[in-house]
């Protein structure tokens, strides 16, 4: 008899990505009822995949200075696809890895974890006080300008493998940090529309300047102060060949 070739799940996930983002989604899906059954298909078909299905398994164990050495990046990334409508591919953090605060302008973004436990913590952008200066922005006078953003803390979870998507959309969670936790980890990654610098989206970082002890009593306890910052230098993410199914867009 011949064999019949059945439809991989992450080519499942690639199709009902392209039909979930091709409209654009530049502002979120809002109530847009096509749009939510749609990312809804999508997020049932991204909380069904696992590490075997794309050919990975965590890392064998070696010894933690490999990971602190300069020839080890902690954080690789297999590519998958890349369209204009989205990018799909795979992060994979060493223990003890780290991505760091950083923003998806006008982008959404969905992530799975495949193996291991990740922290995640996700911010919001605000507005600017009206009316002139707060006094919790001039306790940063030295960091003056647009450097400095209000900023609201909307979530902080873990997730596993056994969890669902963690997602984020243009205006809800769009700054988000990961923290590998008890070991490595790694997690499937779609974000729509894909970075592009020329197109106003570039990736920024950012670093909290506001603790818990430092907030006023007429503050929101959620809300803090953010000062984007370079690159971090002990973070770099390098590149690994994608094992898994071959997939078309």
């Amino acid at each position: 008899m011949p064999r019949i070739n059945k439809t991989s799940l992450i080519q499942k996930i690639v199709s009902q990505a392209c039909l979930t983002f091709k409209n654009g989604t530049s502002s979120g899906f809002g109530d847009n009822k096509v749009l939510l059954d749609q990312q809804a298909g999508l997020v049932t078909l991204l909380s069904e995949i696992s590490a075997a299905d794309l050919k990975i398994a965590p890392p064998k164990k070696v010894s933690i200075s490999s990971h602190q050495s300069p020839a080890f990046p902690p954080v690789t990334y297999m590519h998958i696809c890349e369209t204009d409508v989205f990018s799909m591919g795979v992060f994979l953090l060493k223990a003890g890895a780290s991505i760091p605060l950083h923003d998806h302008p006008g982008m959404n973004g969905m992530l799975k974890v495949l193996y291991g436990k990740v922290n995640i913590r996700c911010y919001d952008k605000l507005d600017k006080a009206d009316g002139g200066e707060s006094e919790s922005e001039g306790h940063f006078e030295p960091f003056k300008g647009d450097d400095v953003r209000r900023a609201m803390l909307r979530s902080s979870g873990q997730y596993s493998e056994q969890s669902g998507p963690c997602i984020l959309t243009p205006l809800k969670d769009n700054l988000h940090e990961i923290d590998a936790v008890d070991g490595p980890a790694a997690f499937l990654d779609i974000l729509a529309p894909p970075y592009d610098p020329d197109d106003g989206r570039d990736c920024h970082y950012y670093k909290v300047l506001q603790t818990a002890e430092e907030k006023s009593e007429q503050n929101d306890e959620n809300e803090t102060w953010l000062l984007e910052i370079p690159q971090p230098d002990d973070f770099w993410c390098g590149g690994e060949l994608y094992p898994g199914p071959e997939v078309s867009v």
